[in-house]
C-alpha cells in the first residue's frame, strides 16, 4: 500500500487497519481487543509492530487498557478528521503561493473521491503554503467537472473562474457557500516528500511528512477533494475531533 508514490510505514498501516476496524464496527464500543500475540497472528503482523499502533491507538482516544482485562474499545470512539471545514492557510496561519492552476483529466484520487468519469476535465491548483520563515505544506486540490458544479454549486464555479491567486480551492469554496451546507471527511496518514516535493518544499526528498486527503461536499455531492503534505518542522495543525 503506498500514498505518494512512497511505502508507508507498517506502523501506519496497521494503525489505519485498527481504526478501520473500529469504525466499522468489527471491533465495537466496550469490546475487548483479542490478546496480543492473536491479533498480531490474525493481523499477520509482528508483535512490536502491533504494540507500537495499538499504543497510538490508546493516545489517540480510541482504546483503553483495562488492570485485568486488556485493550478495550472505547464507548465514543473520536471519529476521525476535522470537525470543522476551515481552509488550511487559517490553520496554519500561512499565505497561499500558487504553483500551478491548470485542467486536468482524472486521476485515481479524484476517480474514487470526486466520481469524475473518465474524459472529464477537472480543475487543478497546487499551491505552497509559506509562513514568515519557509513552506509549511503543499496543497493540491481538484474541484469536480464543471457540469457537476453548475448543477450541485453553480456559485462555487463561477468564482473558481477568476482564480484568486492568494487563496487555496477550499477558501474559494468557503466563500462562495454563504448559506449553503458542507460537509467534509478528511483522512490523516504518513508519506515520505519525493524528489518533486521536497523541491517545492526546500525540503530533502525523503522527508517524512503527514498527509491529509480530503473531500468537501455540497449535499450529496462531492465537489472539492484535495491532499495535503505537512513536513517535519511545519506549523502545528490542530485536528478537532467530536464524539
Amino acid at each position: 500500500m503506498t500514498v505518494g508514490g512512497q511505502q508507508r510505514r507498517p506502523v501506519v498501516v496497521l494503525y489505519e487497519r485498527i481504526a478501520d476496524a473500529i469504525h466499522a464496527g468489527t471491533y465495537p464500543p466496550g469490546s475487548t481487543l483479542p490478546s496480543e500475540p492473536k491479533l498480531a497472528a490474525e493481523l499477520g503482523v509482528s508483535r512490536p509492530a502491533l504494540r507500537e499502533a495499538l499504543l497510538l491507538l490508546q493516545e489517540d482516544g480510541l482504546l483503553s487498557v483495562r488492570r485485568g482485562v486488556g485493550r478495550t474499545v472505547n464507548d465514543s470512539p473520536p471519529r476521525r478528521g476535522y470537525e470543522h471545514i476551515q481552509p488550511l492557510e487559517e490553520l496554519l496561519s500561512a499565505r497561499v503561493r500558487p504553483l500551478l492552476r491548470t485542467v486536468e483529466e482524472p486521476t485515481d484520487f479524484t476517480t474514487q473521491h470526486l466520481l469524475a468519469p473518465a474524459g472529464s476535465s477537472l480543475r487543478f491548483w497546487e499551491s505552497v503554503l509559506a509562513g514568515d520563515d519557509a513552506a509549511g505544506a503543499l496543497s493540491q486540490e481538484w474541484a469536480a467537472p464543471g457540469d457537476v458544479l453548475e448543477k450541485a454549486h453553480p456559485a462555487f464555479a463561477e468564482a473558481l473562474e477568476r482564480e484568486p491567486a492568494g487563496a487555496s480551492m477550499l477558501a474559494v469554496l468557503v466563500g462562495a457557500s454563504r448559506g449553503m451546507e458542507l460537509t467534509a471527511r478528511s483522512g490523516v496518514g504518513a508519506t515520505l516528500l519525493g524528489q518533486r516535493r521536497g523541491e517545492q518544499l526546500g525540503r530533502a526528498a525523503g522527508t517524512p511528512a503527514v498527509l491529509v486527503t480530503q473531500v468537501v461536499r455540497c449535499g450529496e455531492v462531492p465537489v472539492l477533494a484535495a491532499k495535503h503534505m505537512l513536513p517535519t518542522g511545519a506549523p502545528a495543525l490542530m485536528v478537532l475531533q467530536s464524539n
